[in-house]
């Protein structure tokens, strides 16, 4: 059974007068068939939302099989290659009948290989967005929405959890230490945007609250680091653990680390967006709040 090329355009016209995507040509719809129930799919992203629909992808890169959220449900997946730059030799041996991208510039080269959807990060704004996307392009639109029912009802508990111990006005800032650089984080590119903004429905300091959002992601420096920093510091960080921020002259002079308001994680816990990993995170999050 196939779905054909008009029912994919229907389907993105729908999504499309909802209001739901700002983008609406950066979603590549191949002219061919696409099946409607896929048993072999190479998956770049959007594991998460696959995993929720119980469709696991035959292939995906080795980075997305790292997810600690969901990795031990992709164990018979095989690896095919670099994250952004996929082996199609990899590709082919697995013989999908549809293949799934956020990588706009590997259109041409997947989509001789199997019917190919090119859904670039940030089009989908959130769980429901994203389940409601893949549980209609796979035909699975009513395990996408049980999937969602229980992720509400565990998101709003996480809520109704945190707003009953900190300030509705407290702000929030979603940071990332690298090497010598800092960067600031929206609500929609991950580091824990996703659980705090749109989940707990928190905000960043009002005179950068803009910057952040429009943008998604601001490089600051130790100078302005006071500027972007709020109430509560949600920081991720490879090596360096809450006492060294703590006895850091610059970071230990604000006043969420002298509150003891920052949370310091590792980009294996942070980095990851899917659907999966936001609803792990947000109890996390809410875990260390409420503690």
């Amino acid at each position: 059974m196939i779905i054909k090329y008009e029912r994919v355009i229907e389907m993105m016209h729908t999504l499309l007068s909802s209001g739901s995507f700002p983008h609406p040509h950066s979603f590549h719809i191949p002219m061919n068939e696409i099946p409607v129930e896929p048993k072999r799919i190479v998956a770049e992203e959007y594991l998460g939302s696959l995993i929720a629909l119980d469709a696991i992808p035959v292939g995906a890169p080795g980075l997305t099989l790292e997810n600690m959220y969901f990795k031990e449900a992709l164990t018979s997946v095989t690896d095919t290659g670099t994250y952004g730059q996929m082996s199609p030799e990899n590709i082919i041996a697995l013989e999908p009948d549809l293949i799934i991208s956020g990588m706009a510039d590997s259109y041409d080269t997947l989509s001789r290989i199997a019917p190919t959807i090119i859904v670039p990060y940030g089009n989908l704004k959130d769980a429901h967005e994203e389940l409601t996307y893949f549980g209609e392009l796979l035909g699975k639109e009513q395990e996408a929405k049980d999937w969602l029912v229980q992720y509400d009802e565990r998101i709003a508990a996480a809520k109704a959890k945190v707003e009953a111990s900190i300030p509705a006005d407290a702000t929030f800032s979603i940071l990332e230490r690298a090497d010598k650089s800092i960067r600031a984080y929206g609500d929609n590119f991950g580091r824990g945007g996703q659980p705090v903004y749109q989940a707990f429905g928190f905000k960043p300091p009002a005179d950068v609250a803009e910057e952040i959002m429009d943008k998604q992601w601001a490089e600051i420096s130790n100078e302005v680091l006071h500027e972007y920093a709020g109430d509560y510091l949600i920081v991720t960080d490879n090596v360096l653990t809450l006492q060294d921020y703590k006895d850091d002259p610059i970071w230990g002079s604000l006043p969420a680390v002298k509150n003891n308001h920052i949370y310091v994680w590792k980009e294996e816990r942070s980095w990851y967006y899917d659907p999966i990993a936001v609803l792990s995170q947000t109890e996390e999050l809410a875990a260390w709040l409420t503690a």
